[in-house]
């Protein structure tokens, strides 16, 4: 029982929830904050399984369509179905079980949630098959990992407001960077399968590039929160360790070395985002 649970915790890649799920926490307690509210720990609970049952849903439909591509690339032919040790029909299963429990979960948080969810649902799983027509593949993730702030801030409130809907555009330009560098590592593969990436269509130095774009637009929509919020000293500390670890992966991986992607992509923006949220709550706790 063990190994099939960490097995599947392998193909989810359940440790890069830490890229999305500290900006979900940012956008429940900026709710409750900023309507002088009660903390609901219940609440909390229902919007982190939610999280947890979105992500589970998307990233095993991708293990799922993607499986031939998987075996056929170096780099990912050791991933669970290529390997055998999940069936395809399993990962399906779970796909299903985990959408149909996002969609319940959110049945008991609030209409407007509960009828969002579907179309939530839908962009998440629908990124799958993107890279199938289009090079803008990385934007339709970031859309899908920026839908955590706002969703959360709505499972409180029940209505839209500018900042969180700002957090959900910093993450989307953020995720974006960061995945077109991942991408550099199937850029030959991309290429030859008729894959469609930013990495496959400009190459990597015109790759990093437009990274680094996406990279100083989130960082100046950062700041911008921080103006307009009026948010006190610890948000500009967070912002600026965000904003620092988002330009130093750009250090890390250059044209000509991209030895360090997973250094960049993992650890590097997973410090990121973990701290950019802990200075956030602290300084929306203390606002």
């Amino acid at each position: 029982m063990f190994f099939k649970v960490k097995n599947y915790l392998s193909l989810v890649k359940f440790s890069h929830t830490i890229f999305a799920m500290p900006f979900a926490l940012i956008g429940y307690f900026l709710a409750y904050y900023k309507h002088s509210l009660n903390p609901d720990w219940w609440l909390f609970l229902k919007v982190i399984l939610c999280m947890v049952f979105a992500r589970n849903a998307a990233m095993s439909f991708n293990r799922l369509v993607d499986r031939h591509f998987d075996k056929l690339n170096p780099r990912t032919s050791g991933r669970e179905i290529p390997r055998g040790i999940i069936a395809p029909r399993s990962v399906m299963l779970f796909c299903i079980v985990n959408s149909i429990l996002f969609v319940l979960t959110t049945y008991f948080i609030n209409p407007l949630v509960f009828y969002l969810s579907p179309v939530a649902l839908g962009v998440i799983l629908f990124y799958s098959y993107t890279k199938r027509f289009t090079m803008f593949s990385h934007l339709v993730l970031g859309i899908g990992l920026s839908l955590a702030p706002i969703g959360a801030y709505l499972s409180v409130t029940g209505s839209f407001a500018l900042i969180p809907i700002l957090y959900s555009v910093v993450v989307l330009f953020w995720v974006a960077g960061f995945d077109i560098i991942y991408a550099l590592q199937d850029e030959d593969f991309d290429r030859n399968s008729k894959l469609h990436s930013i990495p496959a269509a400009v190459g990597a130095r015109g790759a990093l590039a437009i990274a680094l774009v996406l990279h100083f637009i989130s960082a100046s929509i950062v700041i911008s929160i921080g103006i307009l919020a009026g948010f006190n000293i610890y948000y500009w500390i967070g912002a600026f360790l965000f904003i620092t670890l988002m330009i130093y992966q750009h250090y890390l991986v250059r044209p000509t070395d991209i030895s360090k992607v997973n250094m960049a992509f993992a650890t590097t923006n997973g410090m990121a985002s973990l701290l950019f949220a802990l200075f956030n709550i602290i300084s929306i706790l203390t606002y």
